[in-house]
């Protein structure tokens, strides 16, 4: 068994809603107008209800209602945009995962955070292209959601093990399945035609030194998960508490970077917030909990 044998039988399952798609591909072409855009946006009633209510939110901050898609999307901007969509759309397209397994407010929470935190960071090292890391951040544990659905007993044994620490699950996935939640991520993101350079993120958030191109873009991803991981778990356990554990990154990645802890401290409330405001939009209620 291979990460992209597991994709090609969940076939239409795991797939992107079509706006999603249409956003995206749009997006990518460099030459979206804010018409275009709400013509795609309004065939998604959903997706539409969720964009206005981000936009009139205390995450923006707006004194005055915002009532339409075209305004909606000349407010929030490109880029923001496609966060949300991609943000609402992932969460509609896992929700049949066993609830005994995972929690999923937890799981997006900490999705949203690691993106939130992988953006700010690059945002701090003056990377190209940042909102590119809120997006692999975001979906870096999907293949966590695969495992969960398709391999529920075996899933359920990966977690119910003494160690469950992020690095002791990742041991026993790479044991039962013969790879990581890494490998069959990427895999998934890849049968979605996402760029190859968020594919490559999420393939080696583990080892950034595992890949060739891109290091310091892979030291960002691996440093923002580790953290990510360390504050926000993405899934409660009963014997393990991952609020005492410190970020376990490579330490060679968090000096490849130049970044200081009182730097990256405010940047992980800062994240910890923005998420809060994110996941009560695309799951209203959700934030309630934390």
């Amino acid at each position: 068994m291979v990460p992209r044998s597991v994709i090609e039988e969940i076939g239409a399952l795991y797939s992107l809603p079509e706006v999603a798609l249409r956003v995206n591909e749009l997006l990518d072409s460099g030459q979206a107008t804010n018409e275009q855009l709400e013509k795609i946006i309004i065939c998604d009633p959903g997706l539409t209800a969720q964009l206005l209510r981000l936009v009139n939110s205390a995450y923006y901050g707006f004194h005055r209602s915002i009532e339409t898609v075209s305004r909606a999307v000349s407010v929030v901007g490109h880029q923001d945009l496609r966060n949300l969509v991609m943000a609402a759309a992932v969460t509609r397209t896992f929700k049949d995962v066993p609830r005994e397994l995972v929690d999923m407010e937890t799981f997006w929470f900490h999705s949203i955070t690691c993106g939130s935190l992988a953006r700010l960071l690059a945002v701090e090292c003056r990377c190209k292209d940042q909102e590119r890391f809120f997006i692999a951040g975001l979906l870096h544990s999907v293949g966590k959601l695969i495992f969960f659905s398709k391999f529920p007993e075996q899933s359920a044994q990966i977690l119910g093990d003494k160690d469950q620490s992020p690095e002791a699950m990742v041991a026993a996935e790479k044991r039962i399945f013969g790879f990581d939640y890494t490998e069959l991520g990427a895999a998934l993101l890849r049968e979605w035609q996402l760029p190859e350079g968020m594919c490559e993120l999420v393939a080696h958030q583990l080892d950034p030194f595992s890949i060739a191109q891109r290091f310091e873009d892979a030291c960002i991803m691996h440093v923002a998960v580790k953290i990510t991981d360390s504050v926000e778990p993405c899934v409660i356990t009963t014997d393990y508490n991952f609020r005492e554990a410190p970020p376990a990154y490579h330490l060679d990645a968090w000096h490849a970077l130049g970044l200081s802890e009182e730097l990256v401290k405010p940047l992980i409330w800062s994240a910890s917030s923005q998420s809060m405001n994110i996941l009560g939009v695309v799951k209203p209620g959700s934030n309630l909990i934390f």
